[in-house]
């Protein structure tokens, strides 16, 4: 029952926040405040929840950190393709972005899949808290806005939303899948740390660019700042009340 709920809501905080973007004329300051509080909220239940399990589970805690590390770069590889789409870095007004569509698309479907993995990590299984769905869910909204602002800039309607209809399968998919291979055991939990470790490299590299680029010229914002410690401070008290 859990993990059907856990699917369409996935599929849901994706699909309806990217079909907003066909009523949306503009990047608007609110998007902005939302983006900094989901990276906020995001880094902090990196720090907080993902980094710590996964190190009290390793046999070398060193080699682990090579793998975050790899995380970390494989996503500043991924944005070379999606344009920093999955931190809500839009130019709708540039066509050389908006002809990048479909890669955008495959770059994001991509990192999405490996989202979706995390949610069924069996390490973690016994102990599984909201916190990581609730960041995921929160990430997935403006990433699909973005997605699908980059898409109506090159495809017609209907191929935008079937695009958006399968990237917003992606992360279920992952998820559904992941949990398969570990209740048939196809993969060994060493595995699947391993693939967390990467995956929380790549929510670093995410947050903590969001937090970064939310501020002209890098210049301190006390409203975007107030927006930031939000963000974290929701997520300790979902990690440590729910």
């Amino acid at each position: 029952m859990l993990v059907g709920v856990n699917s369409i809501l996935l599929f849901c905080a994706a699909f309806f926040t990217g079909i907003a973007a066909l009523f949306v004329p503009k990047v608007t300051q609110r998007y902005r405040l939302m983006l900094v509080f989901a990276g906020a909220y995001l880094f902090s239940v990196t720090l907080i929840h993902l980094l710590p399990d996964i190190f009290s589970h390793a046999e070398k805690a060193e080699v682990l950190g090579i793998y975050v590390l790899l995380g970390f770069f494989l996503q500043q590889g991924l944005e070379f393709f999606s344009h920093g789409v999955e931190h809500g870095h839009v130019h709708v007004h540039d066509k050389q972005h908006a002809a990048a569509g479909g890669t955008v698309f495959l770059a994001l479907s991509a990192h999405s899949v490996i989202e979706g993995c995390m949610l069924a990590y069996p390490v973690a299984a016994h102990e599984q808290r909201p916190s990581l769905l609730l960041g995921i869910l929160l990430h997935k909204a403006p990433e699909a806005f973005a997605l699908m602002s980059v898409l109506l800039c090159e495809a017609k309607k209907a191929r935008a939303l079937i695009l958006l209809g399968l990237f917003s399968s992606a992360t279920p998919a992952g998820f559904l899948l992941t949990r398969y291979l570990a209740i048939h055991e196809i993969f060994s939990p060493h595995i699947f740390t391993i693939m967390v470790a990467v995956a929380c490299g790549g929510f670093l590299h995410i947050s903590t660019t969001i937090v970064f680029e939310s501020s002209v010229e890098h210049r301190f914002n006390a409203k975007k700042t107030g927006v930031a410690v939000a963000g974290a401070l929701t997520a300790i008290a979902v990690e440590l009340f729910l």
